[in-house]
């Protein structure tokens, strides 16, 4: 059975949303308004669920699938229910990935248009970053009154898209002075401190604030220099301010979804605005949100940085856990791999948030290899619910729904907590998440990681959390070691400072900032039909 999409005036009475709190966006979107979380009729009562998983492959293990399919789920057994997840980069979309809206009977809708352009803000992100590295470079070449060290500029440029070649380039060619020959490069638009920063939010004054903060270089005295000494800010709130709005849609099955901001999970705190989040616990009894990648790095920077802006904390945790990914983590043996997600398990008691695993099925997994998985949920003591969304949306995931109901009630007020106290030093902050989050013995940092840290303690900032940079395919720092490994040590190359999105970024090995397109891109498959519907995302 196929759902037709709700009009989305239909999706908002789902949610008792009065007409002056929204504004649509077409037939099948709308931007909810700030002001609702200041109406007293809205008090905050849902239950904040988180959604992780153990190590995934390259293909991904339908987290988002899950995630949507869980709302769905509950939906399904009565409950009032709504998904938060992030919006989807172009350049996964365009490059190995595809989109990311979830498939099958488990999707936020219109899945074409999020997964695509949506409602502009990923562009007005790239055009505010962009403003500011222009207002950079022309603050230069207008005499750099503010004595800008050219080579110590740290402000890069962002483009939503993968593209290798812009990893190192040269701007300023034929100038003179200060704004002449300038090395510098692009991010990709999720690893921008303006993504983050939009992420983590949580008003139009806290966004002001934000980008104030935003520290784009520093002075030949070794000072910071900040978007609010160039004068950035008011235009790049101008930028911002639709893009401010969480976006409310709907699942195939019309359960409401709001889908705001995009932070990879990576190379940022990768989870969904903090706004979406805020209000959707004051719509619904029940709130999905979805962390990026693993619970080694979506989760760990909910707990460790979202949770402290939101003041949300969750009431239960999801595990998602598949086959192909438990067996890539064993190098093909699937009870090899299982030491990766009793690890995994083992990270998520450590925030001592009550735990249920759903066991992802996808159609060329046996009866037998997911009843191993079970066998070993059960050997741990944690509950687990097979999952098929995919094929039979909320039905699919009422089983797991029910578990999750249920742990909820059996632990009405879990004491989550953080990895680290904010006071610790940063090595201390970056030991603690290594070796109780990963698994290392320790961390090495380079000198130049250690010079900034030094520097940025001294500036005043030591009391940021951090957000560690490393690769999603192995709970160490190397994408080749599988398992649960043991024995090494996470290597801090270098560290940069985001002082508006309230983090400093630790990049661990070989991970890049601005992916590049593999040999056969998602892009070869994407096309329009003589309809004018897009096709292949």
């Amino acid at each position: 059975m196929t759902h037709a999409l709700l009009p989305i005036d239909v999706i908002a009475q789902k949610l008792t949303l009065p007409a002056d709190t929204y504004e649509t966006i077409g037939v099948y979107g709308a931007k909810i308004r700030l002001s609702l979380l200041r109406d007293e009729t809205f008090p905050p009562h849902g239950k904040f669920i988180v959604v992780t998983a153990t190590t995934p492959t390259t293909s991904g293990e339908g987290k988002t699938v899950v995630s949507i399919g869980l709302a769905q789920g509950l939906a399904h057994i009565g409950r009032k229910a709504i998904v938060t997840s992030r919006e989807p980069s172009l350049g996964p979309v365009f490059g190995m990935k595809g989109g990311a809206a979830g498939g099958g009977r488990a999707q936020v809708e219109p899945s074409q248009r999020i997964n695509l352009h949506f409602h502009g803000d990923f562009h007005a992100i790239t055009a505010a970053h962009n403003l500011l590295a222009a207002l950079v470079d022309s603050h230069l070449f207008f005499g750099n009154e503010l004595d800008l060290d050219p080579e110590q500029i740290a402000w890069p440029r962002a483009l939503d898209m993968n593209d290798r070649a812009l990893r190192r380039v040269t701007v300023g060619v034929g100038s003179k002075g200060d704004a002449a020959n300038r090395p510098t490069s692009f991010v990709i638009t999720a690893a921008s401190e303006v993504m983050a920063i939009v992420g983590l939010a949580t008003s139009r004054a806290d966004l002001r604030r934000r980008l104030n903060a935003i520290v784009v270089g520093t002075s030949r005295a070794g000072r910071p220099v900040t978007a609010a000494q160039l004068g950035a800010t008011g235009a790049m709130m101008a930028l911002l301010n639709d893009a401010l709005l969480p976006n409310l849609v709907q699942t195939t099955e019309g359960t409401p979804a709001m889908v705001h901001t995009g932070p990879f999970g990576n190379i940022a705190h990768g989870t969904s605005s903090v706004l979406s989040q805020q209000m959707g616990v004051r719509l619904a009894d029940y709130v999905v949100n979805e962390c990026g990648f693993a619970a080694d790095l979506g989760a760990e920077k909910y707990f460790d940085i979202v949770m402290r802006v939101s003041g949300i904390r969750p009431a239960a945790a999801v595990l998602v856990a598949t086959v192909q990914s438990l067996r890539a983590q064993g190098e093909g043996n699937l009870e090899a791999g299982f030491a990766n997600l009793r690890h995994h398990v083992q990270t998520l008691r450590g925030y001592r948030v009550p735990i249920v695993v759903a066991i992802n099925r996808f159609p060329t997994n046996t009866d037998e290899e997911l009843a191993a998985i079970a066998a070993e949920c059960e050997r741990m003591g944690v509950g687990c619910a097979p999952v098929e969304a995919f094929t039979k949306g909320g039905a699919g995931a009422a089983e797991l729904a029910e578990k999750v109901v249920a742990l909820i009630e059996a632990n009405p007020v879990p004491r989550v907590q953080s990895v680290y106290t904010l006071d610790m030093p940063f090595e201390e902050k970056l030991h603690a998440v290594a070796t109780k989050v990963y698994g290392a013995d320790g961390v090495e940092l380079s000198e130049t990681a250690r010079t900034k840290l030094a520097r940025y303690a001294e500036w005043g900032y030591g009391e940021l959390p951090v957000c560690i940079a490393k690769t999603q395919y192995s709970l160490s720092d190397d994408p080749k070691r599988m398992g649960a490994p043991t024995g090494w040590t996470l290597r801090v190359t270098d560290v940069s400072l985001s002082a508006g999105a309230g983090f400093v970024v630790a990049i661990s090995g070989n991970m890049m900032l601005m992916p590049g397109l593999p040999r056969d891109p998602r892009a070869f498959t994407i096309d329009v039909d003589d309809d004018g519907d897009i096709v292949g995302v």
